[in-house]
């Protein structure tokens, strides 16, 4: 996302917030200097210090990519279709509480399903239960393990997601 960005005439990505002090990401945004932003899972669920921060520094849209705690009702009511969530499967299959990164490969490789792939979604109050916006579909061929599934995914979130970010930004302008 940073990279696709990055000298965008029309779109800026103003900071990252996370919730893992130690997460890559907060290594990322110091290389592109974004700025970026610690909050404890207690700070960011039960305090209205994310949102204060988001207004303060007029952020227009959120985008989770690998974020995985539930968002509060009170960022969803002050971001209305504005935020947009990647998971990594073709929803409603595999997806809610618990249904993240490798325990989705893993199950749908259990479930022996032909495909996978991701869904790019509006958050709304249920994990992975938003209105799709687009989803791009993978084969799982005969010798796929969890990490290979995980890299085919992988790259269509990287193909993909800021595309389809960027198209909804600029259209809703």
């Amino acid at each position: 996302m940073l990279e696709y960005f990055e000298g965008h005439s029309k779109i800026v990505i103003d900071s990252i917030i996370c919730n893992r002090e130690t997460a890559g990401v907060m290594d990322v945004a110091r290389e592109f200097q974004v700025a970026s932003f610690y909050f404890s899972k207690e700070n960011f669920t039960s305090e209205e210090k994310v949102l204060d921060l988001l207004k303060s520094r007029g952020i227009d849209w959120i985008v989770l990519a690998g974020f995985l705690l539930k968002i509060p009702s009170e960022l969803i009511d002050a971001f209305p279709s504005r935020i947009i969530n990647i998971h990594p499967a073709l929803l409603p299959k595999f997806g809610g509480k618990g249904m993240y990164g490798d325990h989705v490969h893993k199950a749908v490789l259990e479930q022996n399903e032909r495909k996978s792939g991701i869904s790019i979604h509006y958050v709304d109050a249920n994990y992975d239960t938003g209105s799709l916006i687009a989803q791009y579909e993978c084969e799982i061929e005969e010798g796929d393990n969890v990490g290979s599934l995980r890299a085919k995914v992988r790259k269509l979130e990287h193909e993909h997601l800021p595309a389809v970010v960027e198209k909804l930004v600029l259209s809703k302008r």
